[in-house]
């Protein structure tokens, strides 16, 4: 049943934190300057995407619903966004689509956060009217449209036919009456697919990278051959993913995920593009271990430990940090070189 499925994605995720694979973000150094010529409280952390402004530069990425154990996590989530106000994402709403009983379990974050802005999450699969429903369902402030292809090909269960997802995000884009997010769910984007996007007008990215939650790992782990093994390392990491964006940056609005877990990690993606970080692993792994009382604290800590980073480069708002000097690792620039990327390293 599909509420076993969402169970079984939660309990996989955790099981992946202790195996944390490269996400590329420590390839990416800062070139340090003894004179940054500011103070911590200069730095402004405000920053916008697309038409939404958000107080803080990173936000609980997509992660979960669909079941008893879902509404629990999701209900103490949104008890940490709106404490920390951070903006929230919820997981796909689908199975509540098929199961109108299951829909609380999404419903609960708006419940407890009133007030907070929040992504509803569905696949590119779904129609314009499930758009709809999907944002009604908890007054989402906007719409993420994953896209996982990898997932669904080795999900047991999963989608076999892709003909549509492109005409379904365009049409969403265009008829929706809130902004809309499309992202990878970890497998990266590249500068063709970055191209399809803004093409059918989307303006807000979500590269997804490798390096976070596998779930080409998580959906072989249901598989009782186990037989798609040679498919864990699928895709682009996430720095390679923002490099890949790079050309774009002026065209849309790109957030970062895949396998953040610090400021540092949120500083580089700064500094390659992004505008925002998404970050789903970590929360998750807080919440399922520390309680919400040490999330929230470390939340804050995340705050001043940015704003200090961001002191030490020199940087006073998120704009300023991608007009830092970066040395990117020789496996980076030559991604750059075989893609025909040019990366202006500053």
């Amino acid at each position: 049943m599909s509420w076993n499925r969402k169970d079984q994605h939660i309990h996989y995720a955790e099981m992946q934190y202790q195996q944390q694979s490269d996400n590329g973000l420590d390839q990416v150094r800062f070139v340090h300057q003894s004179f940054s010529e500011m103070s911590i409280n200069d730095v402004n952390l405000t920053t916008k995407l697309g038409s939404l402004s958000l107080d803080y530069p990173f936000f609980i990425n997509a992660m979960t619903g669909g079941s008893d154990k879902a509404h629990v996590i999701n209900k103490n989530l949104a008890i940490i966004a709106k404490e920390t106000n951070l903006a929230m994402a919820v997981g796909s709403v689908s199975t509540a689509i098929k199961n109108p009983e299951l829909a609380d379990s999404f419903k609960v974050v708006r419940k407890m956060n009133p007030n907070g802005i929040l992504f509803s999450n569905l696949g590119a699969h779904h129609s314009l009217e499930n758009a709809k429903i999907a944002v009604d369902m908890i007054e989402a402030d906007a719409l993420q449209i994953h896209l996982n292809t990898p997932q669904e090909i080795v999900m047991p269960e999963g989608d076999r036919n892709f003909t549509n997802w492109l005409s379904n995000v365009e049409e969403i884009v265009k008829e929706l009456h809130v902004p809309v997010i499309v992202k990878e769910v970890g497998f990266g984007m590249s500068k063709e697919t970055i191209q399809q996007l803004i093409d059918i007008g989307v303006t807000m990215i979500d590269v997804g990278g490798r390096g976070g939650t596998n779930f080409v790992h998580i959906e072989n782990e249901r598989r009782e051959e186990k037989e798609f093994d040679y498919l864990l390392n699928w895709g682009q990491n996430t720095a390679e993913s923002l490099l890949e964006a790079h050309f774009y940056r002026k065209q849309a609005d790109f957030i970062a995920s895949g396998g953040i877990r610090n400021p540092l990690h949120m500083l580089a993606a700064f500094g390659l593009g992004a505008k925002v970080a998404g970050i789903s692993g970590e929360f998750l792994h807080m919440i399922l271990t520390k309680g919400n009382e040490s999330t929230i604290k470390r939340v804050n800590e995340w705050k001043y430990e940015l704003s200090a980073l961001m002191a030490l480069v020199g940087a006073k708002s998120i704009e300023d940090i991608e007009k830092k000097a970066l040395v990117l690792s020789p496996e980076l620039n030559n991604w750059c070189k075989e893609r025909r990327i040019l990366f202006n390293h500053n």
